[in-house]
C-alpha cells in the first residue's frame, strides 16, 4: 500500500528532510519544489513510500519539529504503478495492512472522542432504536441500533489515553460517554412513557419470559469475553483502516442495547433488570477499553522488537547532521 507524504518546510531547509528520506527504507520517490509554498514561505517536498515504513519516517521528521513552521500531510493514492515502489516494499519487513501509524490513530480517536452534536444525535437514535427493539422484541431493530451506535470512538479514545497517558484525551472521551449515554437513556425513557400512554405496547409482553432480548440484562462471563473480542476487532479495524461499518454491529452488541434496556426497565418498574443492564453496559465498556488498549500495546511491543533499518544508520545520521549544520532550521 502506497502513501504520498507532502511536507512543507522553511525555504532552504529541505536538505535535512531529503537526506532522511533518501536513507529511509520504503521511500520510493522524492520530489522537491523550491519556493512552491507561499504561506508559509518555503519548499514543498513530496515523498512516495510504502505504508509499513511511514511510522519510522514520521518519527525522524518529528525530531525536526516540522509542524511548528510547516506541515506534514499524508494521503493514499487510488492507484500507483511503479517498479520502484514494489522494490521499496520488499525492503521493509511486514505488511501494509498490519502497519500502524500512531499519528493516524491519534487523529482518528481524537476526532471520534468528542461530545459533538453529531455524536450525541447518533447515540440518541441508536438507543431509541434499541428501546424499540426491546419493546417489540425485534432483533432487526436491535441490529439497527448496533450499526448506528457511535460509542466505540470514545472507548477507543480511552484505550489510547491509557496507553499513551494522555489524560486530556481521557477526560474528553469520558465526558462523551458519561454525558452522552444518560441523555440518550433519558430520552428513550421519555419515549417509552409516551408509547405506554398511547398504548403502543403491552408491558406484560415486554416483561414476559423467553424473549430474544433477555441476554441484555443477564451479564455473565461471556459478556466480558464478547466485549474483549469486540474491542480487539474495533481497534484492529481502526489501525488497519478497515470498514468501521462492518465491525460496528459487533462493537455495539451489548453497549447500546444495554443502555436502551436500562431506560425501558426503569419506566416499567423492573429495577432488577435495569441494574442487570447497567452492569452489562459497564462490563462491556470496560472490556472493550481493556482489549483495545492491549491491542495497541501489542503493536507497540512488536514494533520495538523489529531490527533497526539498515539504510539509516548512525553513520547516515552523522552525515546528515554534518551536511545541514548544527543549527536546526525548523526551530527558532
Amino acid at each position: 500500500m502506497a502513501l504520498q507524504i507532502r511536507i512543507v518546510v522553511p525555504s532552504g531547509a529541505a536538505d535535512s528532510v531529503i537526506s532522511i528520506a533518501r536513507n529511509h527504507p520504503g521511500v520510493a520517490e522524492i520530489s522537491c519544489m523550491e519556493g512552491a509554498s507561499l504561506v508559509p514561505q518555503g519548499d514543498v517536498i513530496v515523498l512516495q513510500a510504502v505504508r509499513e515504513s511511514v511510522e519510522g519516517l514520521l518519527e525522524k521528521l518529528h525530531e525536526l519539529d516540522i509542524g511548528h513552521q510547516g506541515s506534514v500531510s499524508i494521503t493514499a493514492p487510488e492507484l500507483v504503478i511503479s517498479d520502484r515502489l514494489e522494490e521499496a516494499d520488499r525492503e521493509v519487513a511486514g505488511d501494509g495492512a498490519d502497519a500502524i501509524i500512531w499519528d493516524e490513530v491519534e487523529k482518528d480517536t481524537n476526532a471520534d472522542s468528542k461530545l459533538t452534536w453529531s455524536y450525541l444525535t447518533f447515540l440518541i437514535i441508536a438507543v431509541q432504536l434499541a428501546g424499540i427493539g426491546i419493546l417489540t422484541d425485534s432483533t432487526i431493530a436491535i441490529v439497527g441500533a448496533m450499526v448506528v451506535g457511535p460509542e466505540f470512538g470514545p472507548l477507543a479514545g480511552l484505550a489510547l489515553a491509557v496507553v499513551d497517558r494522555r489524560w486530556k484525551l481521557a477526560r474528553r472521551a469520558a465526558v462523551a460517554l458519561v454525558v452522552g449515554f444518560p441523555i440518550a437513556m433519558a430520552l428513550t425513557a421519555l419515549a417509552t412513557v409516551v408509547s405506554a400512554w398511547l398504548g403502543l405496547f403491552s408491558p406484560a409482553e415486554v416483561l414476559s419470559q423467553n424473549r430474544a432480548t433477555e441476554f441484555i440484562y443477564h451479564p455473565g462471563p461471556y459478556s466480558f469475553i464478547v466485549a474483549v473480542l469486540a474491542g480487539a476487532a474495533g481497534m484492529l479495524s481502526l489501525i488497519g483502516r478497515k470498514s468501521a461499518a462492518l465491525v460496528g454491529v459487533f462493537i455495539s452488541v451489548t453497549t447500546v442495547p444495554a443502555a436502551g434496556y436500562v431506560a425501558v426497565a426503569l419506566v416499567l418498574g423492573e429495577h432488577g433488570r435495569a441494574a442487570g443492564s447497567a452492569l452489562q453496559l459497564f462490563i462491556n465498556g470496560a472490556g472493550i477499553v481493556v482489549s483495545a488498549a492491549a491491542v495497541l500495546l501489542l503493536y507497540r511491543m512488536v514494533r520495538r522488537r523489529r531490527p533497526a533499518p539498515t539504510r539509516y544508520s548512525a553513520a547516515n545520521a552523522a552525515a546528515t547532521a554534518h551536511s545541514v549544520g548544527s543549527r536546526n532550521p525548523f526551530r527558532r
